[in-house]
């Protein structure tokens, strides 16, 4: 890093590499704390650099823009995982990353990551790296079937895997998905009670401070619902909060680190996947909390202390895809969705609707999680519901409703 020294909050300025939903959130919360911000992204029109002070319009390969968007800021975080590592580490020896770039090489290949965490004596589901058919082969023999294949790298909302249930499917699975990453791996199958995350926070101090665990339904490998508090028993909400700072700490993190785990119907609490960055189950923390997650990563990279973490009232959020523009061809009543009590809507302001792309969210709250839940669903159902109700009709009311979206199967 360089001898420069990073001016203080207020008078500095955070470089978000990314332009996303997360980086437009964290600009957001950046603005109403009086902390400039500039965002990295080839997309003129991305969602974080409409909302951020600056906007260096550039290929996340390009290192002389790299080194250009390093001199415009004080301090660094990144939005996503999927970019060069190398590259953030040109920035990272001109300014502050926080997580650091080696963290982003580890957790951006599962291999390393699964490999990384063994080490470290932490839960997994049992798994094997594959490179050859050979390599597949005996790991099929050594884990069983039904197993879980997938990519080491570029594998999110669900892509990049496939489950295998017989042995024919092993050799198909593994052409498809080899000539997609540079190794795969081949995971236990799970039977799931449960998907939870834990977002912890850590200062360049080593001060640390976890949100409450919550509980995640996914539906096809995307995150649908986000249930905080998580619907375990307090004993076990305490294990995955600790498992997760655990994490957090062991691995030095300085920043946001979301830990996605598994509960297994036999128990076993073990780690799916880290994220060190905001995380799409952490966007209640906007609504429900007395620090949201993108308040609490500036309060890290400005060196100032970490907020409360504790939940303040129950809440749901729901994901809102482009499925939902595209079957109400643009026609979504947003009206009759903010009609339902509780309810705030975030959207993403994206440029092109595509099914499966994250355009924004609901966040529902009330007085309890069964409440919020129904609340949650019946705003997003209202936004493509009949029209007959009338604008900012939603017909609601406060009547449980339960999701068919809770599944067991294993997933990403």
């Amino acid at each position: 890093m360089t001898s420069a020294t990073p001016r203080r909050w207020p008078d500095l300025t955070v470089g978000i590499i990314g332009g996303g939903q997360l980086g437009r959130m964290l600009a957001l919360e950046a603005r109403r704390m009086g902390v400039h911000t500039c965002v990295l992204d080839p997309d003129q029109r991305c969602s974080a650099g409409q909302v951020a002070d600056e906007h260096l319009v550039a290929s996340f390969s390009d290192r002389e823009a790299a080194r250009e968007f390093a001199g415009r800021t004080d301090v660094v975080t990144y939005e996503f995982e999927h970019i060069d590592a190398s590259l953030v580490a040109e920035v990272e020896a001109l300014r502050p990353v926080h997580p650091s770039s080696s963290l982003l090489k580890m957790v951006q290949h599962r291999v390393r990551q699964k490999q990384g965490l063994q080490d470290l004596g932490i839960p997994l589901a049992a798994f094997r790296p594959v490179d050859t058919w050979q390599d597949m082969e005996q790991a099929v023999h050594t884990l069983g079937l039904p197993a879980v294949l997938k990519t080491a790298t570029s594998g999110y909302d669900g892509k990049g895997q496939a489950v295998l249930h017989r042995a024919a499917d092993a050799e198909s699975s593994f052409q498809a998905l080899r000539g997609r990453s540079e190794m795969l791996v081949l995971e236990e199958f799970v039977q799931l009670e449960k998907e939870l995350s834990v977002v912890c926070a850590r200062d360049v101090h080593g001060k640390m401070a976890c949100y409450p665990a919550v509980e995640n339904i996914h539906v096809n490998g995307i995150l649908d619902l986000t249930l905080a508090p998580a619907r375990v028993s307090p004993a076990l909400a305490a294990a995955a909060q600790e498992l997760a700072g655990s994490i957090a700490q062991k691995l030095g993190v300085v920043g946001l680190l979301c830990v996605e785990m598994f509960l297994a119907k036999d128990g076993r609490l073990l780690v799916n996947e880290l994220a060190p960055r905001p995380h799409n189950s952490g966007h209640h923390t906007l609504d429900a909390c007395p620090t949201s997650q993108f308040e609490q990563l500036l309060r890290i990279l400005c060196r100032l202390p970490l907020g409360v973490t504790e939940l303040t009232t129950p809440a749901v959020m729901a994901n809102l895809l482009g499925d939902l523009w595209v079957s109400a061809d643009g026609g979504l009543d947003f009206a009759a969705a903010l009609a339902v009590p509780g309810v705030k809507l975030h959207l993403y302001n994206k440029h092109g609707v595509y099914p499966g792309r994250k355009m924004g969210h609901l966040c529902a709250v009330a007085p309890t999680l069964e409440t919020a839940l129904s609340r949650a669903l019946a705003a997003r159902a209202a936004l493509t519901g009949p029209k007959s109700l009338g604008s900012g009709d939603s017909g609601y009311t406060d009547t449980p409703v339960r999701t068919a979206a809770e599944r067991t199967e294993h997933r990403s």
